[in-house]
């Protein structure tokens, strides 16, 4: 499973390799997309200078992937944290809150920013917010519609606004399938569990003036339990490592030209979830099991209006949703006595239209001077509801206009030395209506000094919205002895108010970043193309809870700028109003005997800094009749964050992203045969709290995929499929756990290995 870092050219040679595209037309159809869509730049026919990863439809088959979701975790540059169906659930693995599991759904996590520091996009629009975390569930999209998908891994809120600081993922969907595809597979982990049966059909059209594609997916998984992994046995029922699913999805995707002036496009899909995993609680002695429901919808209209000298009008609009209903369970394992049941929905809508064009300004010698201009407005909101008690928890809404400009001036070029040199720049300005404005620059250049070699560099500016439950959750004011905060000294009633839950005052992140990268693709060597960037990003006023472990509030001077001492009556009487009070020692509140006021609440106080190399390459030759590629990508990451004292490690530390992970393998075709190769690395962790280092992780995934081109009714356009994940079986890296957390955990970091362990998977497709 893997995909890697590739110029443009490469990604349409192994998109258009799909032997199955059921289309005549797709060569051309590919190549108009290729010269409209261009993610990182509203500049048709335009390029970036930041580089891009390109996966297309052809390598997302014959490396095996089976959704978006193994798409994108298997991309060098983003982390497996965050929401992903892997992970362990309830927050009780020491992962943090902002890694754990709720939906069931993949979410793009560029250089471990958070799910929320990364765009997705479908067709170049938003789609709704996934759970709590703002984070998008790109596997929500059929793979079977898709036509390529395209990463940014660099700031990118020039172009997008908010979210796009790790970068930007834009979800391109086909416009080129004609007839009917029936498609079925069944896969299971060798060691047990992960039993999975899926079925697709997927159908479209083409006629002269426009086209469509529908498809429908039914997938059904069963869960792994901690019992079935000899490394967590000791975990008892019904501790599941990886959640039992059942997934229904629908997509329908319409162009269609109008007279030759204008054109419609339509994008609209449907996804239902439902998962079932559980945990136990050694502490208390209690099991927790939830059923979660998800269903995500979007609807999203274009018109491209073509006007007189090559400007186009563009006029879209987008509606989307995503509800979870969270079922909950505590219950006494031995009796089955139910303890507490809870049914929340987290339910987020989404609404954006927009309006711009496009077009030259002038002509110079190495070509056009383009420039795309527009405004629109962006409504997002938030609810958390409780479906027992009938109470809203959590309830916001956020609404930003915006207006951006891009410009792109060629400035060496066309004249056929090879040379070429074009600048860029790019402005957006956002002004929400709970913090302000925000205006993010953008500038860039690429430079080829020889037709062999493109350097590119860019330089920006990025933000990130606090999350409407950060800025909407119900503030909590905790009354608790001095001592369980780490204080000492204090009289034995000393008391201590804490201030935790959501903060309305919130800012918007900020960051600055900065790329350069170094493309070779010789002319005198055809198929050999390599690329290496450097990236920075200094990433401020991130929104954190700033006090972890509240057990240290009083004891770590790092925390003194967060505690009031010795607070007035009134003061204490301003920290409690509008907070819901939690009294946890059963006395009464007496505030003479409060001695400090900790502020715990979400607050910008957070730095990150990341630095770190992209590394790639590809080289495709002929032998034995067919065509063999080997390509490879790695990513060397440096990353440290500073709330209050010192700054200290994430890249490498667990539930943070590896220092160094990779990919290389090789794929050989010939005809319909496709045969594939992956060794997939990932470096050890270090253990902090233990003081040990975990061993690194390697494994090797292997595809074969044969379509058949025999003539005759009954063997034409039959596509047979095998891939085997993690060949070798290898097991994840185990750490100490007794360190992290009072609770009994499976003892690896579901964020950066897997469980699941060899996997097996065959398919199965008849084309008409």
């Amino acid at each position: 499973m893997a995909v890697l870092f590739m110029p443009a050219a490469a990604a349409r040679e192994s998109r258009d390799r799909d032997p199955q595209k059921g289309n005549k037309h797709a060569e051309a159809n590919a190549t108009q997309l290729d010269t409209i869509q261009v993610t990182g730049t509203r500049i048709r026919g335009g390029t970036t200078p930041s580089p891009v990863v390109v996966i297309g439809s052809g390598r997302i088959q014959e490396e095996g992937f089976a959704d978006l979701g193994e798409v994108i975790r298997s991309i060098p540059q983003n982390f497996g944290g965050g929401q992903n169906p892997g992970i362990i659930p309830f927050t009780v693995s020491g992962a943090g809150a902002q890694n754990t599991n709720l939906s069931g759904g993949s979410a793009l996590n560029l250089r471990g920013l958070g799910a929320d520091a990364t765009l997705t996009l479908l067709n170049g629009r938003r789609m709704s917010y996934d759970g709590i975390s703002q984070a998008v569930d790109i596997s929500a999209i059929p793979v079977e519609a898709v036509e390529r998908v395209e990463i940014v891994a660099d700031g990118a809120s020039a172009i997008y606004g908010s979210d796009a600081v790790g970068g930007v993922g834009n979800v391109i969907l086909r416009r080129d399938f004609e007839g009917v595809t029936f498609g079925a597979g069944y896969g299971r982990s060798d060691e047990g569990g992960l039993t999975t049966r899926e079925y697709s059909a997927t159908a479209g059209h083409i006629w002269s003036t426009g086209g469509v594609i529908v498809t429908y997916k039914d997938v059904t998984a069963d869960p792994i339990y901690a019992r079935q992994r000899a490394y967590t046995q000791l975990l008892r029922e019904p501790y599941t490592l990886y959640p039992g699913s059942d997934l229904r999805s629908g997509l329908v995707s319409l162009s269609q030209a109008m007279g030759g002036r204008a054109e419609l496009h339509v994008d609209a899909f449907r996804t239902e979830r439902g998962q079932a995993y559980g945990a136990q609680d050694n502490l208390s002695n209690v099991s927790i099991q939830a059923t979660p429901k998800s269903t995500a919808t979007l609807l999203s209209p274009r018109l491209d209006v073509f006007l007189p000298k090559d400007w186009t009008l563009s006029v879209g609009a987008t509606r989307s949703k995503n509800r979870l209903d969270h079922a909950q369970s505590i219950t006494l394992p031995d009796t089955g006595a139910v303890l507490q049941r809870t049914q929340l929905c987290y339910c987020n809508e989404g609404s954006s239209y927009e309006v711009g064009v496009e077009g030259p300004l002038v002509a110079l010698a190495a070509g056009d001077v383009r420039v795309a201009i527009g405004a629109g407005r962006r409504e997002n909101s938030f609810l958390e509801y409780n479906q027992v008690t009938h109470v809203a928890a959590i309830e916001g809404e956020e609404a930003a206009k915006f207006a951006y400009a891009e410009l792109q001036v060629p400035v060496l070029g066309g004249d056929g030395s090879g040379q070429r040199l074009a600048l860029t720049g790019a402005a957006r300005y956002e002004d929400y209506d709970s913090f302000g404005s925000v205006l993010t620059p953008k500038l860039g250049a690429i430079y080829s000094p020889a037709a062999d070699v493109t350097l590119k560099a860019s330089w920006g500016r990025s933000f990130k919205a606090p999350t409407l439950f950060q800025l909407n959750r119900q503030r909590m004011a905790g009354y608790n002895y001095a001592a369980a905060y780490g204080g000492s000294g204090y009289a034995p009633n000393a008391t201590v108010l804490l201030l935790d839950g959501g903060n309305p005052d919130l800012g918007p992140e900020r960051a600055r970043t900065w790329t350069a990268s170094l493309a070779f693709h010789p002319a005198a060597v055809p198929g050999l193309e390599a690329e290496l960037t450097w990236f920075d990003i200094d990433y401020t006023d991130r929104v954190v809870a700033p006090i972890t472990p509240t057990s240290q509030a009083l004891r770590n001077p790092a925390f003194a700028e967060f505690v009031t001492y010795a607070p007035s009556a009134e003061q204490q009487a301003a920290t409690i109003a509008g907070s819901t009070f939690l009294n946890y020692i059963g006395q009464p509140y007496d505030p003479s005997n409060v001695v400090a006021l900790v502020h715990a609440y979400y607050t910008n106080v957070s730095r990150q800094r990341i630095r770190g190399l992209d590394l790639s390459g590809s080289y495709g030759f002929d032998l034995g009749g067919g065509r063999l590629t080997v390509r490879g990508a790695a990513s060397w990451l440096s990353s440290t964050q500073q709330t209050t004292g010192a700054e200290f490690d994430l890249a490498g530390t667990l539930h943070n992203p590896s220092k160094l992970t990779g990919r290389v393998g090789t794929v050989w075709a010939r005809g319909g045969l496709s045969a594939s190769v992956f060794a997939n690395y990932r470096q050890g962790l270090e253990n902090v709290a233990a003081f040990e280092k975990t061993a690194s992780f390697t494994t090797v995934d292997t595809t074969l995929r044969y379509a058949s081109s025999v003539e005759g009714p009954l063997l034409r356009d039959w596509v047979l499929g095998l891939s085997v994940q993690n060949l070798f079986s290898r097991s994840p890296p185990l750490h100490d756990t007794t360190v992290l957390t009072p609770y009994l955990v499976p003892p690896y970091d579901a964020t950066n290995f897997s469980a699941i362990g060899r996997y097996f998977n065959v398919s199965v497709s008849r084309h008409w």
